[in-house]
């Protein structure tokens, strides 16, 4: 009799344990199974896919009822295939709907890919997808709302509501480059983002950086590149090469990100009536005028402006005009990781050695530094030693 209850109670936990699985399975195929069929008529009213708890307890009737089925005076932003509205769900946490429209198959194709990226990766300086649903009013994909809009808005928006230090543009650019070399560099396959600009860099609360619009983003294989059959991006954020060749490899975003710097570092726009500000930067630099350009936001609050040449050198190498010349997107975070302020030391403590990051480069290799003395340490691979001390001898030519 007991043995009889152990197999009949061994066969239901099995029979509980495979059909939690099965549902798994399908949950996490559940994006890659709506791209499949998202081209076929979707019978029936629209539903709403949830990707995150904070979600599971909404209906797409219920944001509609919230949002007054998308009415204007939600909107909080438009682009040029969509706009973008505030929905405060039931926990009172605010999202972002980004309405992709449907009438051009283009539109389509933006909507699966964003999917299909921000669907399948996490990272703190990444927008987090937190459901989508196709609709009547078009295709629609719930994220992270942030409170402090986009870097292009607090640069250059008539507003200007909030003025940007030095310190909080470090920490922005700081949190831009995670973002993207994470997508270089710890994805498989590697994503390049191509449409990296500062109105594509929103801000939450605390002025951290996360990349969004990732609907021409383009996922490429170790090791090779992409031939586009067109370019496509921005005009003034767009690599000349990328433009030239259409061959597409992640360098194309680093020369955005330099781009995106001249922005932080001058508060100009990328391009301003017949004002291209890389050129501008570029003539600049042929007479030793380069700092001159310097935001007054920023001159006012560096309490050290060779941080900014620096700042100026790290941008021009990412827009060099060969992509060979650029840096990656992990050598990029580790020099402007190494200009963020040291943290506050522990009183119980003993202050650790620090050393200025000049110093760092041209000690590097010399055993009386060790690796405890500094505040920051990059791995130790001799490739980005040769291009530390290459960013070193740039510097040192005082050409800014």
């Amino acid at each position: 009799m007991f043995s009889r209850a152990a197999v009949v109670c061994t066969t239901l936990g099995f029979i509980t344990l495979l059909a939690m699985v099965i549902v798994a399975i399908y949950k996490s195929n559940a994006p890659k199974q709506f791209m499949k069929g998202s081209n076929k008529n979707n019978p029936g009213p629209p539903k709403l896919v949830v990707l995150h708890m904070d979600m599971a307890i909404h209906t797409y009737e219920d944001i509609m009822r919230i949002t007054e089925n998308l009415s204007e005076k939600y909107i909080i932003g438009y682009g040029a295939s969509s706009t973008v509205y505030k929905c405060v769900l039931k926990n009172s946490r605010p999202v972002a709907i980004k309405r992709i429209y449907t009438q051009y198959p283009h539109n389509l194709q933006e909507f699966e890919t964003e999917l299909e990226t921000t669907g399948s990766i996490r990272h703190r300086n990444l927008v987090s997808l937190h459901g989508y649903s196709l609709s009547p009013h078009g295709n629609l994909l719930f994220y992270d709302y942030m409170e402090n809009g986009s870097l292009w808005d607090l640069l250059h928006g008539p507003s200007k509501k909030v003025k940007l230090d030095w310190e909080m543009r470090l920490k922005i650019a700081v949190g831009a480059a995670q973002g993207l070399a994470y997508l270089h560099h710890d994805c498989n396959p590697r994503i390049v983002h191509r449409d990296v600009k500062s109105s594509n860099i929103l801000l939450d609360e605390d002025f951290e950086a996360h990349l969004s619009d990732f609907g021409i983003a383009k996922c490429i294989p170790t090791a090779k590149t992409h031939a586009s059959t067109y370019v496509l991006g921005t005009i003034g954020y767009i690599d000349p090469e990328y433009a030239r060749t259409s061959r597409l490899t992640e360098k194309s975003d680093v020369y955005s990100f330099g781009i995106v710097l001249l922005e932080l570092l001058t508060g100009k726009k990328a391009v301003d009536n017949d004002c291209n500000l890389h050129q501008m930067i570029m003539a600049k630099t042929d007479n030793n005028s380069v700092m001159e350009a310097i935001d007054p936001e920023v001159s006012i609050t560096c309490l050290d402006l060779a941080h900014v040449r620096k700042t100026f050198q790290l941008a021009l190498l990412c827009t060099k005009r060969h992509p060979s010349e650029r840096p990656t997107m992990h050598e990029v975070t580790r020099v402007l990781v190494s200009l963020l302020p040291a943290p506050p030391m522990k009183t119980c403590a003993a202050p650790p050695k620090t050393i200025d990051y000049a110093q760092f480069v041209i000690g590097k290799g010399q055993p009386h530094l060790k690796s405890q003395q500094l505040r920051v340490q990059p791995e130790d691979h001799s490739s980005d030693a040769q291009w530390f001390v290459r960013f070193r001898e740039l510097v040192s030519k005082n050409a800014l």
